[in-house]
């Protein structure tokens, strides 16, 4: 069960890895990895490794640090050259976390055995799904995944990069995989790069991940994104490129705003220094009388930074965030299910008294959580409390992987004076569109802002099939 604050957060579902080191500690790197992308999905893990004509698998639900210890780890360590690592965060159309549904998945087509990671959403899935039971493929999920691999077998005349290709024209929507066969590691990113992949080394082995953090954690170098539409393949003769058959790039602001680690890169762009920059931005925009600066940890540190720094406001930490609680908190009573925020974070009494307080946070989703912040800071002697946010208003859904419907969305149904009343602050100011994608100095027209701006690069698909 996700606690009360984590509901209240957009979610990526889920973090790939993929390297192919012969003679390497295979597991142990997968281990690393997974934990530095653990932000990506915490519903479940797995690690699967070739060798011998077959798989060293395992995977269950929980966090990295529950599914994995010596006693795991020690079960698929083996001499193989080849794998994968997936930690999971389930889709809407998804039910909550099972092991059936953890990854990497493994399957066995005309062309041999093959493991799969996937992060992502597809618009047309329901009619691909059903296309693909009319000629006789079975399901016993709902993924992505393993949709994607039935797809694959349909086109098992051609060799996997070729059939990666067909793939693509008949997959629409945001996805990142990670593939391994028994000679050789594979991946492949959506035409528009919507959902993040990139290429790293590792003592002259090449590996693939979600993000450059988890590269970095292993002791490896980041090489470059692969690009939006390009399919690698990584073997014993080294690292092939197929492609790009990709359009322009439309990567996912909200990596930026919240998803990715402050450490991560996308496209020589860090994401600690884009969220300054939008605090400073911000601060620029809105431009309020206050005493001090505080952010929401942890996501709000970076922009509350850049803000403080801007407006030559203090910056101050006025909450503390209680790391002990966790994704399974459980809160079987109302009473404990309204105190949920007051366990995880705490307010600094001596910080906050008889002054005029701006907090900082990532975005706005439900407000929920921070009319309790406020509520807290108010009764922690604040005089003043005026909420500023890194992003624009959140009005739209997400179909590319992002967990939001608009139904839980409170800007879709209130304008911003009512949010202001409903969450109780003196004030509440947005960072606009034009100065998010400014703060990241990059092209606008490089990113998808569909949740803010309603403008979807890849049209949701009703399905039609249906009968």
């Amino acid at each position: 069960m996700r606690s009360m604050m984590e509901q209240e957060k957009l979610h990526d579902e889920c973090g790939v890895f993929g390297i192919y080191a012969p003679g390497t500690n295979l597991a142990d790197i997968c281990y690393l990895a997974l934990y530095a992308l653990q932000h990506r999905g915490q519903e479940s893990a797995g690690i699967a490794i070739f060798q011998d004509d077959r798989f060293q698998l395992y995977k269950n639900t929980g966090l990295v640090s529950e599914v994995f210890n010596e006693k795991t780890l020690s079960s698929i360590k083996c001499e193989g050259n080849i794998a994968l690592a997936h930690c999971r965060y389930p889709a809407e159309k998804e039910a909550e976390a099972t092991i059936v549904d953890a990854q990497p998945m493994v399957f066995n087509y005309l062309n041999g055995l093959i493991g799969m990671t996937y992060n992502g959403s597809l618009v047309n899935y329901d009619d691909l799904r059903y296309n693909l039971a009319l000629r006789g493929s079975v399901f016993q999920t709902n993924s992505d995944c393993e949709l994607m691999m039935n797809l694959i077998a349909s086109y098992a005349q051609d060799d996997l990069p070729g059939a990666l290709a067909k793939v693509m024209l008949d997959a629409k929507g945001a996805y990142a995989i990670v593939a391994m066969m028994e000679d050789k590691l594979v991946g492949m990113r959506d035409p528009h790069g919507i959902r993040p992949l990139c290429l790293g080394k590792l003592d002259g082995h090449f590996m693939l991940a979600s993000e450059s953090c988890a590269i970095d954690a292993v002791g490896g170098e980041l090489v470059r994104d692969i690009a939006p539409g390009e399919i690698v393949v990584i073997d014993k003769d080294g690292f092939k490129s197929y492609g790009p058959y990709g359009k322009q790039p439309h990567f996912c602001i909200f990596e930026h705003i919240y998803i990715a680690r402050p450490d991560s890169t996308f496209d020589g762009v860090n994401v600690y220094l884009a969220r300054h920059h939008m605090g400073k931005i911000l601060a620029r925009e809105s431009n309020i009388d206050a005493d001090i600066v505080i952010p929401v940890p942890d996501s709000g540190v970076p922009c509350a930074l850049g803000y403080s720094e801007e407006s030559g406001l203090p910056y101050r930490m006025g909450l503390l965030k209680n790391r002990y609680i966790g994704r399974t908190f459980i809160q079987p009573t109302q009473i404990m299910r309204d105190k949920s925020v007051h366990l995880k974070l705490n307010p600094i009494k001596e910080t906050l008294q008889g002054k005029r307080v701006v907090v900082v946070d990532d975005s706005l989703v439900r407000g929920t959580t921070s009319r309790q912040i406020i509520s807290m800071l108010r009764e922690a002697g604040a005089i003043e409390v005026h909420l500023v946010l890194g992003s624009p208003p959140v009005k739209f859904g997400c179909p590319y992987g992002i967990d939001t419907k608009p139904s839980q969305l409170i800007a879709v149904k209130q304008t911003k004076e009512q949010i202001c009343e409903y969450i109780g602050a003196d004030s509440l100011h947005y960072l606009s569109i034009e100065g998010m994608l400014q703060a990241t100095r990059q092209d606008p027209n490089h990113f998808c802002t569909a949740c803010f701006s309603g403008e979807y690069i890849v049209k949701p698909c009703p399905f039609q099939n249906k009968k």
